[in-house]
């Protein structure tokens, strides 16, 4: 959830929208469930992600520790 609340704390969700999708995740009981979030939050939550950057980790190589 803090993902959720970064998002809204960069004005990239409304509060309704935060809401919303706050309470979704948090009734679902299941990854699956989760997965049967309305189109339209989906939406939401993915251009977020976007503009985010919240896959970046995902994207560069993993560090190297020498210790």
């Amino acid at each position: 959830m803090n993902t959720l609340d970064e998002m809204r704390h960069r004005a990239l969700l409304t509060a309704p929208q935060h809401a919303e999708i706050r309470a979704w995740v948090a009734s679902a009981r299941t990854p699956d469930a989760i997965l049967q979030m309305p189109a339209h939050l989906w939406k939401t939550l993915e251009l977020a992600s976007v503009l985010m950057n919240v896959d970046a980790d995902l994207s560069q190589a993993p560090a190297l520790d020498n210790s």
